[in-house]
């Protein structure tokens, strides 16, 4: 896919190359055509490498290729972050001072702008206005982060990350085929106390419950991510429910599933919790440890599939498998010459690289050792270029590789 990635000048420029590398990193080709104000932030060579392209910024660069006209129409997505306040008002009055809104003029692919700016020109009216026209056209603008500014101070303005823009950016041209539809996905590892401090768990990271529910959002469906000690982020978009143990995931999923068209077992649920968990922490003793009572946990998805919250529900479950790692194949062994096949002492073969060098350049005392070199010849099967140019004779090979059947094979 063909992205066109507008950076304008503000400071939160610098994630942008974060938001380049995660599109190219996905296969996308991407160019970026920045503003001549964030070439104050982040140079031209910046986005030149991470992109692969060149990069211009005015009209009149590159007028061969008309880039100011082809660069829209060949784009299948186009996304401006950040847009400054000025970007918008320009975009929003039409106009076409550079090679970006050139582009977006152009352009009749999906187009999603992303806001970053201090908290009172994001709240101006004039602000307000130029964002309203622009979704009135049909612009997708991304509301911003509330957050630290470049100052001192807080507030809507901020640039949401790289990974919330690109998500958002790649649902508008996803399919959206869940549109309307509920789904709810459990993810994680879940962890039955011993005590305070312990717990008996397992090493799910809930990297595949996260990335089912991140491609649900993208098809347009309303996510509830059942999320049990994630070791890696949830997606931006999806409504995120804590929980610790077997049965605080047992009570969340059976209550977002009431409202769920489909629902996505990809947690790792404890099979076994301690029968009766320690209210302060275990000591060590002389005894020695006291043996840890199990129970058996309610089995989540069994009754998810058994019951059946809602009419035509579908009920999907995916059990946790343990890494697995490919062998490493034994190295080959090195295959040399057959014995009795050896070359002569002091006949090893072509000449060295200097050798041949001062033979090329006519130089007769290069060529003299050169010949000298090429003269050894391999006292068994040929496979040197000495026998390549003169072959062995018969008794030759015979008398070192032995017998007559050698002989006949050769002849």
């Amino acid at each position: 896919m063909h992205i066109l990635l507008g950076v304008c000048g503000g400071i939160a420029a610098y994630k942008s190359a974060g938001l380049l590398r995660l599109f190219t990193e996905a296969g996308h080709d991407v160019r970026v055509v920045p503003t001549r104000s964030s070439l104050e932030f982040v140079g031209r060579a910046t986005w030149e490498a991470l992109s692969g392209h060149p990069v211009t910024t005015g009209v009149f660069d590159n007028v061969t290729a008309v880039e100011h006209v082809s660069l829209g129409q060949s784009a299948d997505l186009v996304v401006v972050a950040p847009a400054t306040a000025d970007l918008l008002a320009r975009a929003a009055a039409g106009r076409a001072d550079d090679l970006l809104t050139a582009s977006l003029l152009i352009a009749r692919c999906p187009i999603l702008i992303v806001p970053a700016m201090h908290t009172e020109m994001w709240q101006h009216p004039a602000t307000r206005a130029n964002v309203a026209t622009l979704r009135g056209r049909g612009v997708h603008v991304m509301e911003p982060d509330v957050g630290r500014l470049t100052g001192a101070d807080s507030g809507p303005g901020r640039l949401p990350e790289p990974t919330a823009i690109a998500a958002s950016a790649l649902a508008l041209v996803v399919p959206q085929d869940l549109t309307g539809r509920t789904v709810v996905v459990s993810a994680g590892g879940t962890r039955e106390p011993v005590d305070p401090v312990r717990f008996l768990g397992n090493r799910s990271t809930g990297r595949q419950g996260v990335a089912l529910a991140a491609a649900a959002r993208r098809r347009g469906a309303d996510v509830v991510l059942v999320a049990a000690n994630l070791a890696v982020a949830a997606p931006h978009g999806v409504t995120v429910v804590p929980v610790e143990s077997a049965a605080e995931l047992r009570t969340a999923v059976r209550s977002a599933a009431v409202d769920a068209d489909v629902v996505v077992m990809a947690a790792a649920v404890a099979d076994f919790r301690p029968s009766a968990p320690s209210v302060h922490k275990i000591k060590k003793s002389d005894a020695g440890p006291a043996p840890i009572e199990l129970t058996e946990n309610p089995d989540v998805l069994a009754e998810l599939a058994g019951d059946r919250l809602r009419p035509g529900q579908v009920v999907v479950g995916l059990p946790p498998r343990p890494a697995t790692r490919r062998a490493t194949p034994a190295p080959r062994a090195r295959q040399g010459p057959p014995q009795g096949c050896r070359p002569a002492r002091g006949e090893r073969g072509r000449a060295g690289p200097r050798i041949r060098r001062r033979a090329q350049r006519g130089d007769p005392a290069g060529r003299a050792r050169r010949d000298r070199r090429h003269s050894g010849r391999y006292q068994g099967r040929g496979r040197g270029r000495g026998l390549g140019r003169r072959r062995a004779a018969p008794e030759q090979v015979t008398g070192r590789v032995g017998g007559a059947s050698t002989l006949a094979a050769m002849t």
